[in-house]
């Protein structure tokens, strides 16, 4: 042992050991005595005299002495702490202390989220926004990031009269600074962490601003993880008629095919298919989707390549082109890149009951369209 702790069951664990036991693994009982467990660091009491034994062994057997474990973060440490986040002076050197204790253990974010630093963190950010400062603009989000699946206080932060904190996270997204990938990726995670707890209300008065740093972020070089905190941030808004419009003609379609065009990772795929379905429903952004000349392959090359749920939207997409937007040139551009055979293909293939229904119900209403192809084996069908 190098940190024992005693247990309320009274059983002394290794403080690393029962940790994991308790908060990765998800067990709420004594691995001894089976009794219940209550998930708090604070159940977890130093045990100082077997440590000074161990301490004594190691002296005694010419082992190195263990170092003394530093004392466990407590809320009234991180209270104080945000206590000097309110003095200009202090500021930066707070920030960067909460920053550290966040990134060396679970156990301290889980401390942080009880004191409140979310909420504060929270508040830096729109200070710097009203300012128009960035100083400690990077370590807030780079501590907010990390706490922000964790906290209750999110919710709050976008109640329907407080729009400020969504507001202050588009300026950050427009910022040029250095380290750009990082701090960009960290602003827009939190912004989707936002958004997904925001109450419809919010949702439906985000302004066209928005939308175009969205987009540009996108096209911007973020790590994996912000690229696809973009791509839901864009999935969660546009079920709203206003923000559908508003995402179209930020370019959303355009950026979306040509991110599709890169084969990006599986969960990229269906976060770009789900948003294009969502955009499809309104003739501006089938328009858009048509007018591209990878539009329809693309979505095409997708249909059983990715997942069912990605097989779900771009078999929704090609209905709703094909019924709203099914011109000459469209059905012509289809059987070139393949649309109706691969959607005769989903006849044949293990796919749901309701897909094969959809491509039945699109071979037959636009079967004068592709009766003729050489692709198709007509007498199969």
């Amino acid at each position: 042992m190098k940190d024992p702790v005693t247990a309320i069951t009274g059983i002394t664990y290794d403080r690393e050991s029962i940790e994991h036991w308790i908060f990765q693994a998800k067990n709420t009982s004594c691995p001894v005595t089976k009794q219940p467990l209550t998930p708090t660091y604070s159940d977890l009491t130093p045990n100082h005299t077997l440590r000074r034994l161990i301490q004594s062994w190691c002296t005694q057997n010419a082992v190195d002495r263990i170092p003394t474990p530093k004392p466990p973060l407590d809320k009234p440490c991180v209270v104080g702490l945000l206590n000097d986040l309110r003095c200009p002076k202090l500021q930066m050197k707070t920030l960067r202390k909460l920053e550290f204790l966040a990134v060396e253990h679970e156990r301290n974010r889980k401390c942080m989220v009880e004191a409140g630093v979310g909420r504060a963190m929270a508040s830096h950010i729109v200070s710097c926004y009203e300012r128009k400062e960035t100083a400690g603009i990077e370590e807030a989000l780079s501590v907010f990031n990390m706490v922000r699946s964790m906290s209750s206080e999110v919710r709050v932060l976008v109640s329907a009269n407080d729009h400020r904190i969504i507001e202050a996270l588009v300026w950050v997204l427009g910022l040029d600074v250095d380290n750009c990938v990082t701090f960009k990726s960290h602003a827009v995670m939190v912004l989707k962490t936002i958004i997904g707890k925001a109450s419809s209300s919010v949702v439906e008065m985000l302004k066209p601003g928005f939308f175009d740093k969205i987009v540009r972020v996108l096209k911007q070089g973020i790590t994996q993880q912000g690229k696809n905190a973009a791509l839901q941030i864009m999935l969660d808004t546009a079920p709203w008629g206003r923000n559908k419009i508003m995402l179209v003609e930020s370019g959303a379609v355009f950026e979306l095919i040509e991110l599709e065009l890169s084969f990006p990772e599986k969960r990229t795929s269906e976060l770009v298919l789900g948003i294009l379905f969502h955009l499809c429903s309104c003739a501006d952004g089938r328009e858009k989707l048509t007018s591209h000349a990878a539009g329809i392959a693309v979505v095409t090359k997708r249909l059983l390549k990715v997942s069912p749920a990605a097989d779900d939207r771009a078999m929704l997409i090609l209905s709703l082109i094909c019924r709203f937007s099914g011109s000459h040139s469209v059905f012509q551009e289809m059987l070139k890149v393949g649309t109706f055979s691969k959607l005769c293909l989903v006849l044949q293939g293990d796919c749901a009951c309701y897909l094969k229904d959809k491509a039945k119900e699109i071979l037959r209403a636009h079967f004068d369209v592709w009766k003729d192809t050489p692709c198709i084996d007509v007498t199969t069908l």
